[in-house]
């Protein structure tokens, strides 16, 4: 009887201007790293909000994984000192939630640094798939919308 690997799904909230750059050189470089990571670009680590976090674990995640410029090399000049003051914060949330810790993490990467980027990619993968599926109810999050729902929202505001 052969048993199925668990594979996570994981979701990376990438900074446009660095670790973006990175994941796609390393693409572009051929360099190995694990298909596991949906990535979702965003202009600054800064602009994630950590309801988008919470949302990924909600529909599906077993692992979120936010990445920016090092700090002081922010384009955006302080975005990254924004990101980490909210997602240390979060750590502490998703701890009362009742979700392990190392199921999300933060990172730096340049847009130089694709080597750096596989790795993380690697060793981040490894760490979830070892945990095993999150398999969380979300039962705090019941009233959130998903985010089909507050996209579409969005656009009936506008």
């Amino acid at each position: 009887m052969s048993e199925k690997l668990f594979e996570p799904r994981i979701i990376g909230f990438l900074c446009n201007w660095c670790t973006y750059a990175a994941a796609d050189t390393a693409g572009v470089s051929r360099m190995k790293q694990p298909a596991n990571i949906d990535v979702i670009r965003v202009m600054c680590s800064g602009r994630v909000d950590p309801t988008f976090i919470l949302k990924a674990f909600r529909e599906g995640a077993d692992g979120v994984l936010v990445a920016g410029c090092h700090p002081g090399d922010c384009h955006y000049t302080e975005g990254n000192y924004k990101t980490l003051r909210r997602m240390t914060l979060l750590h502490q949330i998703l701890e009362q939630m009742g979700i392990d810790r190392r199921r999300f993490r933060l990172e730096w990467v340049s847009s130089s640094e694709a080597p750096k980027w596989v790795q993380l990619t690697q060793e981040f993968t490894d760490q979830v798939r070892a945990l095993g599926p999150l398999n969380w109810s979300g039962t705090v999050l019941a009233g959130l919308p998903t985010a089909a729902e507050h996209v579409c929202a969005q656009e009936v505001a506008e």
